[in-house]
């Protein structure tokens, strides 16, 4: 895929799920704090969604040929460290790298403060990713995928497991209804007036 159809592509799949984002409401501070204390599992709910859905698209364009897959090597001390401390981070921050930005642009002050601990972050690690190296970069597997350990084609690996997250989904939202972590009056209707 050249350059250009590639940048309307994004832009489309962003505009689709920023649309999505807005409504779930899933960049609110609440909720994001709600979903980390398993109290909300609206968050839960549109990510799934979202990974189902990227799969089902990445084994479609992957089949014809538009995409070429390329996974990350797996690190065991950087996966495990990188994730604990992003999740503390989510938890205290109500904030994530993908929810900052819609915060800022409604309105919360706070989010501007947590997009510049972000940015130092980053840059921090940038300066102690050199002696950081041989702790956290060196054991692990190297590249390996679910196609690698199964031999099975990752256009049937990926609708298989958007149809597993589908079921998931469904159970999920039967356990915990929408309406019930939105709360009553999510669509605007506050009950009768007096």
């Amino acid at each position: 895929m050249s350059v250009f159809p590639a940048i309307l592509t994004g832009l489309a799949m962003g505009i689709v799920f920023g649309f999505a984002f807005e409504k779930a409401r899933v960049f609110e501070p609440g909720m994001i704090v709600g979903q980390m204390q398993l109290r909300n599992f609206t968050m839960l709910k549109v990510f799934l969604t979202a990974v189902a859905t990227g799969a089902v698209v990445l084994a479609l364009l992957h089949g014809m040929g538009l995409i070429k897959l390329g996974p990350k090597a797996t690190f065991y001390a950087a996966d495990i460290f990188g994730g604990l401390l992003l999740g503390a981070g989510i938890t205290l921050a109500g904030a994530c790298p993908g929810t900052i930005l819609a915060q800022i642009g409604v309105g919360y002050r706070d989010a501007l403060f947590t997009l510049l601990g972000g940015i130092a972050g980053a840059i921090a690690f940038s300066y102690a990713q050199p002696a950081l190296q041989p702790l956290l970069f060196s054991a692990g597997p190297g590249k390996i995928t679910f196609m690698d350990l199964t031999g099975i084609a990752y256009p049937v690996l990926a609708i298989g497991l958007a149809v597993v997250l589908v079921i998931a989904l469904v159970l999920l939202e039967r356990w915990r209804p929408w309406r019930a972590d939105m709360g009553a009056d999510v669509d605007g209707d506050f009950g009768p007036r007096a």
